[in-house]
């Protein structure tokens, strides 16, 4: 049985280590830290991959971009986004909207929500209406409260064709 939406939920998370800038949703953010990884480690952005391709029943982000293969190191995770967009197409979804949950003590996310959120409006071609950046801290509790990664979550709906 085919339904007309689908939802999916996304889940990533990356150590940190001094450096900067912080790049998260295809933004960098001035600070002290950057995140670890075989990619330019933006958990945003990897949480929302997730969650499109969940809901697309489409498998996760390490079928489609494994981080054994070399061809993904470094690389732009704008890029991976646009290459999950296009087998989102070619499955017969169009993306409706995005709501996604930063998880971080440092820094303070705030100022940078909206222009995340309208960045990620315009590589999903998405309305900026349909595209929702929350941020929160984990009360300086575990690994998030001791400031040594970053969790992002997100949660995609699909319109399906």
């Amino acid at each position: 049985m085919k339904f007309n939406h689908r939802v999916g939920i996304g889940y990533d998370t990356h150590q940190l280590k001094p450096g900067g800038p912080l790049r998260l949703g295809g933004i960098d953010i001035p600070a002290e830290v950057e995140l670890v990884g075989h990619s330019d480690a933006d958990v945003l952005i990897h949480a929302i991959i997730d969650a499109l391709l969940g809901a697309a029943c489409l498998g996760d982000i390490g079928d489609h971009f494994p981080p054994t293969d070399e061809k993904y190191r470094g690389i732009d995770s704008g890029i991976l986004l646009d290459e999950t967009l296009n087998k989102i197409y070619a499955a017969g979804f169009d993306p409706i909207n995005i709501d996604a949950t930063i998880i971080a003590e440092k820094p303070k996310l705030g100022p940078f929500k909206r222009k995340i959120a309208d960045h990620l409006a315009s590589r999903l071609n998405l309305h900026k209406d349909c595209v929702n950046i929350k941020a929160t801290t984990n009360e300086k509790m575990g690994f998030l409260g001791r400031e040594e990664g970053i969790v992002a979550q997100a949660v995609a709906l699909l319109y399906c064709k």
